[in-house]
């Protein structure tokens, strides 16, 4: 399964407001997506929890995910 994910589009949030009802759903599907993409190359969830508290970023854990999902796994 190859997906490309466009991290320069992903969209940054400043503001300390509550989500939305609809921006909540949008997130629990991103969210589904990047468990199913990551589940793909080997990665469990529990692991990217483990490698976002090691610092490393959203976006960097995207980009690491979608280059080895490009590979192959």
């Amino acid at each position: 399964m190859r997906t490309e994910i466009d991290v320069a589009a992903i969209p940054c949030r400043d503001e300390l407001s509550p989500l939305t009802s609809e921006q909540k759903q949008t997130l629990e599907r991103a969210v589904e997506k990047v468990v199913a993409l990551a589940a793909g190359v080997g990665v469990s969830a529990d692991q990217m929890i483990e490698l976002l508290k090691s610092g490393l970023t959203v976006r960097e854990l995207l980009e690491y995910l979608g280059a080895h999902s490009q590979q192959g796994g």
